[in-house]
C-alpha cells in the first residue's frame, strides 16, 4: 500500500530578503535609533550590484569578504557588549554579505569549493546569533542554496553540500532558531516558511535527513502542536505537509510519532471534517495531507492498536456516511488500519460499518460525491482536466480503495458470526454484490487485457521489455485491483455457499469465461505477492490463495 507523494513546494511569505535587518530592544537599545535610514538605503542599493558571471574567484572573493565582516561583527560585539549601538553598522555589514552569498545558488557546480573553503561551519552557526535577524538571514540563504531549481542536475555537489550542513549541525541548528520566532511578526513568519523549506529541501537531497532531523530536535513534537490548531492557516498547512514528507518513508518516524500520541492528534484534526468540507484549495490540500500522515502512521502495527483505541474505525465510518469531502480518504484510511490487523476488522464489523462500506462498494454515494466539491482533488489541480474527467478519475480512485476495503476485511475476519454477517451482504437483494463484483471484474479484466495487448504489440516493434517492467504497467492499468476482486471472490467461493456460487459461474459464463480465468489472475498475484510485511506474512499470503485456486 502507498502513501501519495506529497513533494509539492510552498511558497513562503516575502518577507523581502533583502532588506537589512531590523533591530531590537530586546538586543540593548530602542530600534529608532540604531541606523541611519540615509545610509541603509545606501547599502541596500550597493547589495543589488550582483556579480554577473560566478566562478570561483568569484566565490574566493564572496567568502573572504563574509568572513572578514564576521569577524568584525564577533569583535564588535565582544567590544562593546554593553553599548549594541556600537556594533549595529557591523550586523548591517554582515546581513549584506548574506544577501551577497545568495548568488552562488546560480552556480551549485561550485558548492564542493565552498564546502572545501570551510565556510560552512561560519555560515551554520550563525543561526544561533543572538540577533534573531541574522539567523534568519541565514535560513533565506539556506533556502536559496538548496532550492531544487538550483540544484537541478547538480546532484553531487549538491550531496556535498547538504553533508558538510548536517555534519555541522544545521538541523538542530535550524530548529533551535525556529523555536525562538513568533508567527505573529511577518518577518519570522517568513523565516518559519523558510526554515520548513529548508528541512524539505535537504531531505529531497538526503533523504536520511528525515530521520536525523526527528532523532536530533523537537521538530515532530512543534509539527504536532502546529496541526492541533483548529482554525486554518498556512502554517498549518505546510506543517502537515512536512510530516507527511517525514513520515511516508520512515518506519522509525512512524513509531516516534505513534508514542507522542500522534495518531490522537492527527485524528483530531481531521475530525474537524467530518460534517463539513474545506472552504478552499488550501485546506483541501491540508485535509488531505492530514490523511498522508495519517496512513503513514497506520503502518506499524502499534499504532493500527492506538487508532483502534482512540476510535479511530468509529470516527471513519462517522465521515463516510456524512459523505464530505473526506469520504474517498476515510475509506483508504481504513483499508490501512485493517490491513494485517484483524482487531480493526473486528471492530469495524462490531459498530455496523459493513452497511456504509457496501453503501460505497455498490456506488450507492458515488452520485452526491461526484456532485460535491471534492471531486477537486489536490494532485489534480494543476491539469486543466474537465468535470467529466476529473468526475471518471474519483469514481475510479473511490472503487479502488473499497475494492481493497473489501478484501482487507475478507483478510482480516476468518471465521465466527462475523464472517458470516460479512458473507451475507453477498447474499441479500438477490446477489446484487456478487452482480456488482463481477461487473467490476469484467471491467478490470478488460483493461488489463488491452494493456498486455499493447505491451506485445510494443514487443513487435522491437521496444524490449522485461517481465518486472511489464508487470508493474499492467499494475498501473488496474491489475491489483482486478487481483484483489479475484480474491474476493476466492474468499466466498470457499464459503461453500451453493447460491453464490452458482451466481459467479452464471455470470462468468454470460461472459464466455469460466473459473479457469479467475485462477490465472490468482496464480498470478500468488507467484508475485512480495515479502513487505515479512516473509512469514508473505508465505500464510500465497497458502491463502493456494487454497482458492484448489477449491476453484
Amino acid at each position: 500500500m502507498e502513501v501519495s507523494n506529497h513533494a509539492r513546494k510552498r511558497k513562503a511569505i516575502d518577507a523581502g530578503p533583502n532588506s537589512p535587518p531590523s533591530y531590537r530592544a530586546s538586543d540593548g537599545y530602542e530600534p529608532t535609533n540604531a541606523v541611519d535610514l540615509s545610509l541603509l538605503e545606501e547599502l541596500e542599493k550597493s547589495s543589488h550590484h550582483q556579480v554577473e558571471a560566478v566562478d570561483l574567484k568569484t566565490l574566493k572573493k564572496l567568502v573572504l569578504s563574509f568572513e572578514r565582516r564576521l569577524r568584525d561583527n564577533i569583535a564588535a560585539r565582544l567590544k562593546y557588549v554593553e553599548n549594541p549601538e556600537k556594533f549595529a553598522d557591523s550586523e548591517v555589514d554582515l546581513h549584506d554579505e548574506l544577501q551577497k552569498l545568495k548568488i552562488l545558488a546560480g552556480a551549485p557546480e561550485l558548492y564542493p569549493e565552498l564546502v572545501a573553503s570551510n565556510t560552512v561551519p561560519s555560515i551554520v552557526n550563525l543561526l544561533s546569533h543572538e540577533n534573531a535577524d541574522i539567523a534568519n538571514d541565514v535560513v533565506q540563504l539556506l533556502q536559496d542554496l538548496t532550492d531544487e531549481d538550483a540544484l537541478e542536475d547538480n546532484d553531487e555537489p549538491a550531496r556535498v553540500l547538504v553533508d558538510a550542513l548536517v555534519e555541522n549541525n544545521v538541523l538542530e541548528l535550524l530548529v533551535q532558531n525556529m523555536n525562538r520566532l513568533s508567527e505573529g511578526d511577518p518577518d519570522e513568519a517568513a523565516a518559519i516558511y523558510a526554515t520548513l523549506t529548508v528541512i524539505e529541501n535537504l531531505v529531497e537531497v538526503k533523504p536520511a535527513v528525515a530521520e536525523m532531523v526527528c532523532e536530533r530536535t523537537k521538530l515532530l513534537r512543534w509539527l504536532v502542536v502546529k496541526i492541533k490548531v483548529r482554525d486554518f492557516e498556512g502554517i498549518k498547512q505546510y506543517a502537515s505537509e512536512i510530516l507527511a514528507i517525514l513520515l511516508q518513508n520512515s518506519t522509525a518516524n512512524q513509531k516516534r510519532l505513534g508514542q507522542m500520541n500522534g495518531v490522537d492528534a492527527v485524528l483530531e484534526g481531521v475530525a474537524m471534517y467530518k460534517s463539513k468540507d474545506p472552504k478552499t484549495p488550501d485546506e483541501e490540500e491540508m485535509l488531505e495531507n492530514l490523511f498522508d500522515v495519517l496512513c503513514c502512521l497506520l503502518m506499524p502495527l502499534e499504532n493500527k492498536e492506538r487508532f483502534v483505541n482512540a476510535e479511530g474505525v468509529e470516527l471513519m465510518i462517522i465521515i463516510m456516511k456524512q459523505k464530505k469531502y473526506a469520504y474517498g480518504s476515510a475509506i483508504r484510511a481504513l483499508d490501512f488500519a485493517m490491513t494485517n490487523y484483524p482487531p480493526a476488522c473486528e471492530r469495524f464489523v462490531d459498530v455496523m460499518g459493513l452497511k456504509t462500506a457496501f453503501a460505497a462498494f455498490m456506488g450507492k454515494a458515488m452520485y452526491l460525491l461526484l456532485e460535491n466539491a471534492c471531486i477537486h482533488q489536490s494532485n489534480v489541480k494543476e491539469i486543466p482536466l474537465n468535470k467529466r474527467i476529473k468526475r471518471e478519475r474519483y469514481k475510479e480512485e473511490l472503487e479502488e480503495r473499497v475494492i481493497s476495503l473489501v478484501a482487507s476485511l475478507f483478510a482480516g475476519i476468518l471465521r465466527g458470526s462475523r464472517r458470516d454477517r460479512l458473507l451475507s451482504k453477498f447474499v441479500e437483494n438477490e446477489y446484487e454484490k456478487i452482480d456488482r463484483l463481477m461487473e467490476l471484474y469484467i471491467r478490470y479484466s478488460d483493461r488489463v487485457r488491452s494493456e498486455a495487448e499493447r505491451l506485445d504489440q510494443l514487443e513487435l516493434d522491437d521496444l524490449e521489455l522485461d517481465e518486472d517492467e511489464k508487470y508493474n504497467r499492467k499494475l498501473e492499468s488496474g491489475l491489483y485491483s482486478l487481483q484483489l476482486v479475484a480474491v474476493i471472490l476466492g474468499h466466498i467461493w470457499c464459503s461453500e455457499h451453493s447460491g453464490m456460487r452458482a451466481r459467479i459461474e452464471l455470470l462468468l459464463k454470460q461472459q464466455k469465461l469460466s473459473k479457469n480465468d479467475v485462477k490465472e489472475i490468482l496464480q498470478e498475484y500468488h507467484d508475485n505477492l512480495g515479502d513487505v510485511e515479512g516473509a512469514e506474512e508473505k508465505e500464510r499470503g500465497q497458502a491463502r490463495i493456494q487454497l482458492f485456486i484448489s477449491a476453484m
